[in-house]
């Protein structure tokens, strides 16, 4: 079977490696792609936004199953076009991605169907949205509504930060159309988890829990990234909480997209806070997370391949996923200035050095004559497993160590709290 993957990040290069290792792989197309997926697949030069384009070659090169990694063709509709063609096709309809495509939407499906979610209230006007502030206590969290490449969501300790930031995204639009509308949120306390959920519009399963890191800076300190490195299983997540989280928050949802009309099929992420009163979704994503992804899948012993064809057609029901029992960890190589102002075009060194034991993912990178150089702001996925989580750790740095470029940032700490709550 030929398989086209849609995108060009870490994520789309974990997605290629992985469905590269099923016995039906005949041949593997990434569009765009990226300089380190180039190695495993044809790239192709259509940007993934591109749906007439990427409609048109599927048809043209027959191909078999399309797997879409970013966000913003989903909510584009892409789903909805390959499947009006006959085509199969891995992810949600342009309505179930609302979920992900806007907070207002999440938040109220949450609350018409008893999902747990932190209080909150939207507003369309910078007016009614400052005079919103008043209804709840500091520190608050302060949303676009719309896709904002993950950095669209910003902790005010204080009331002139909250005013700072919703002028920022409703009048300055700096998340541009993302900022029409905005969700005013309470702070959660708690731990962090990631939970990734494989739907066929019916039933699900629920791949091994994770942790991102969201932060540019050790201890999250710093603004927000796309996600910094992640370590999977997540130890907050104990297998009573995964059972609850199931009961809670993955079903509901599932059930209450097939009453909505728009079953959802595909990847359910729930980013879930753990607190004191149980656990709590702090957002939504219709896809694959990034680089949450890249810690899962090594871990995976099940053909992801096998697992993707059961959610497009329906057969989610009998399928027991295999796992990996050692824990793997995922370092997130950055740009100097990231999430900032950044260079690109700085030749990468080292990847003969890493071990055959870690995978490097590269997210931000392309082909430059004889070498590999940088084109984007998280360039490179770093991934190791280990014995335990102290060991996979330790693996995943002296890796990391190896190689470099100019400007390369990291952070130091990633798998410490999963550390700390052993």
């Amino acid at each position: 079977m030929k398989i086209l993957v849609i995108g060009s990040g870490g994520r789309e290069h974990a997605l290629v490696w992985k469905l590269k290792q099923s016995p039906r792989v005949s041949e593997i197309f990434c569009a765009p792609g990226n300089g380190g997926i180039a190695g495993l697949a044809s790239c192709v030069d259509i940007k993934a936004d591109d749906v007439p384009g990427l409609l048109k070659f599927a048809k043209d090169n027959k191909i078999g199953l399309t797997v879409v990694g970013p966000e913003i063709p989903l909510v584009a509709g892409v789903v909805d076009t390959f499947e009006k063609h006959g085509l199969k096709i891995f992810g949600p309809s342009k309505a179930a991605a609302r979920l992900e495509g806007s907070k207002v939407f999440a938040k109220d499906f949450m609350v018409k169907y008893h999902v747990p979610t932190a209080k909150y209230l939207s507003f369309d006007t910078l007016e009614a949205a400052v005079a919103g502030l008043n209804e709840f206590t500091l520190p608050v969290v302060v949303k676009a509504d719309g896709l904002a490449a993950g950095k669209g969501v910003i902790i005010c300790v204080t009331k002139a930060e909250a005013k700072l930031a919703l002028s920022e995204i409703m009048i300055q639009k700096v998340f541009k159309d993302a900022g029409a509308k905005v969700v005013i949120e309470e702070f959660l306390v708690g731990e962090e988890a990631s939970i990734l959920a494989v739907a066929d519009g019916k039933d699900f399963v629920i791949l091994e829990s994770s942790q991102d890191h969201k932060r540019i800076f050790d201890d999250d300190k710093g603004p927000n990234t796309g996600g910094m490195g992640a370590y999977s299983p997540a130890p907050v997540v104990t297998p009573a909480l995964m059972k609850k989280i199931a009961l809670q928050v993955i079903k509901p949802v599932i059930d209450g997209m097939k009453k909505e009309g728009a079953p959802f099929k595909g990847i359910l992420y729930a980013g879930i806070m753990v607190t004191k009163q149980g656990p709590k979704v702090l957002e939504f994503n219709t896809r694959f997370g990034d680089p949450e992804t890249q810690a899962v899948l090594p871990r995976l012993k099940s053909d992801l391949l096998e697992v993707m064809l059961a959610s497009v057609e329906g057969g989610l029901r009998k399928m027991k996923l295999q796992w990996e029992k050692r824990p793997c960890v995922c370092v997130v190589m950055a740009a100097g200035g990231y999430p900032g102002d950044y260079a690109t075009g700085k030749v990468i060194t080292g990847f003969e050095k890493v071990s055959s034991e870690a995978v490097v993912f590269h997210a931000g990178t392309r082909q430059d004559g004889d070498f590999i150089v940088t084109s984007g702001g998280r360039v490179l996925g770093v991934t190791a497993l280990g014995q335990d989580i102290k060991d996979a750790i330790k693996n995943v740095y002296a890796d990391v160590g190896k190689i470099s470029f100019d400007g390369v940032q990291y952070r130091q700490d990633i798998g410490k709290k999963a550390l700390d709550r052993r």
